[in-house]
């Protein structure tokens, strides 16, 4: 497992996460690009299995399609948007939604820690855990069941799009919900991204 990430870029230790909506399987490309630029990127990816008729290939794949995420130099919004493969930013009421730190880093974890990672329908319902020990120590998410085992769900609640990683249940705990984590919504629709409006949600802004 592997994923694009550049963290050796000097940038503010405050400065916001944001999201980047690009173009179909343009993210490598998007993320490099933005790289090389001296952006801070984080390009979470997963490794999936392809099948063709004579071989098979495993490929890294983005764990969230279309999506690149981005650390500070909003300043520089026009050397961002102006990237190849980036389309415009992911935000509300005008501007870039910032992403809470904790999310990003769970996620940065897991990809780099678990051999398996993968995506998993956006969910807010379940039980609020903290992982005890292990690699993933301190990490929080919502505990799932799935065929014989659990699943421990990490989302990023702006995109509303989650990933998954095996976990044994007596590793985690029960804990409070954070406080900006919002509480189980009975109109959530579980598919991933926006549910039914698009819109309602997430505002592109485009440039």
């Amino acid at each position: 497992m592997q994923n694009h990430a550049d963290s050796n870029l000097c940038s503010p230790v405050a400065s916001p996460w944001c999201a980047l909506y690009t173009r179909h399987q343009h993210e490598k490309l998007a993320a490099r690009i933005l790289s090389e630029k001296g952006f801070e990127v984080f390009l979470p990816l997963q490794t999936a299995v392809h099948k063709w008729s004579d071989r098979v290939k495993k490929l890294d794949v983005p764990l969230f399609p279309s999506y690149v995420f981005l650390k500070g130099g909003l300043e520089r919004r026009l050397q961002i948007v102006t990237t190849p493969g980036i389309l415009w930013f992911v935000g509300t009421g005008g501007r870039a939604g910032v992403i809470p730190n904790e999310e990003i880093e769970a996620i940065r974890r897991a990809v780099q820690s678990c051999p398996m990672v993968e995506p998993f329908p956006f969910v807010r319902c379940g039980d609020w855990v903290r992982v005890k020990s292990g690699p993933l120590e301190g990490i929080e998410g919502v505990l799932v069941r799935k065929k014989n085992g659990f699943r421990l769900v990490l989302s990023v609640e702006m995109l509303q799009k989650s990933a998954a990683v095996e976990i044994d249940a007596f590793s985690v705990e029960r804990v409070p919900r954070r406080s900006n984590q919002p509480q189980p919504s009975a109109n959530l629709s579980a598919r991933g991204h926006y549910g039914q409006n698009p819109r309602g949600r997430i505002d592109p802004l485009r440039y």
